[in-house]
Parts: structure tokens; C-alpha cells; sequence
């Protein structure tokens, strides 16, 4: 399916969502944390996600929850690196990007790196999101092919 016209509903972000957590559950890096150690069960999940989509790019939706809280939680179980949430960036672009082509989901991946970042620092410092010391994760993605490397996502919002 090509990506033609931009995110414009509840129904889009439902299907965005679930495609993108399809692939996100079964990816090697990311996958355990949301079917191990989270036990995500995405039918809960979805309408909450949703919400928190909903409301970052139509301002329509009522979102009151804590996101930072599960994923601080998901840390103390085992400590989520730039590498994982490189590995997310990537996930959601390339989602976005085979659904969507527009304002919105430009918005919505530019969101999405701003809360990685954003995440990142909160869970394992500053350093750890700009590529300097600290040990905590590897800023560059770990390496590995077709990581986003976080500190380039921190220099590109600051441009």
C-alpha cells in the first residue's frame, strides 16, 4: 500500500498504531519489552495510546495518564538504552511513513523523536541521549543497521 494522503482521524491513528505495534512486538530489540516484561496486551492498550496520539496531533482527545511512569517502571526491569529507543524511532518512521505522506505525519514522527529523546534522558541521563559517556547505552543505536542514532535526532530539533 502506498502512502498517499495524510493522518486524518481516530480510524487512521487505529490503524497506524496497530500496524506499528505489530512490528514493534516482533521486533528482536524492542519485542520483549512490550511481550516479556510488559506483558502489553495492545487491545487495552490501544484505546490509550490512541488517546495520547489523538491528542498530540488534533488536540482532540482527553489524555491524563502518566506515560513517563510504565517505561521508568520497564527501566528498573531492564534498562531501556538509545539502542531501544533508536530502534522505536526507526519503527515509527518507517510505519508512518508506508501509511501516510503530510503535515501530520511529519508532526507525528517529529513527535516521536522528541518523546525518545525526551524518555531517554528522563531514564538514563542526559548523556545518554546526546551520545556522550556514561556507559548507560550506545547513542548511535548500537551500531547496528538502520538505527537512528539519538544525538543526530537531538541535533536535527535543535537546527
Amino acid at each position: 500500500m502506498r502512502a498517499t494522503r495524510d493522518i486524518s482521524d481516530r480510524d487512521d491513528l487505529d490503524v497506524l498504531l496497530r500496524r506499528f505495534y505489530g512490528a514493534a512486538f516482533a521486533d528482536p530489540l524492542i519485542g520483549p519489552f512490550f511481550t516479556e516484561i510488559a506483558g502489553t496486551d495492545l487491545e487495552v492498550h490501544l484505546p490509550r495510546i490512541t488517546d495520547f496520539w489523538e491528542r498530540a496531533l488534533f488536540r482532540t482527545a482527553e489524555y491524563g495518564r502518566d506515560a513517563f511512569g510504565p517505561h521508568a517502571a520497564l527501566h528498573s526491569a531492564r534498562p531501556l538504552t538509545a539502542a531501544h529507543f533508536g530502534r522505536w524511532v526507526q519503527l515509527w518512521h518507517a510505519t508512518v511513513d508506508g501509511l501516510h505522506r503530510g503535515p501530520r505525519a511529519e508532526r507525528a514522527k517529529a513527535q516521536g523523536e522528541r518523546i525518545a529523546v525526551a524518555m531517554l534522558r528522563r531514564l538514563a541521563g542526559a548523556e545518554a541521549a546526546t551520545g556522550g559517556g556514561g556507559g548507560t547505552g550506545d547513542a548511535t543505536g548500537g551500531g547496528g543497521r538502520g538505527f537512528v542514532p539519538l544525538a543526530a535526532l537531538r541535533l536535527r530539533s535543535a537546527a
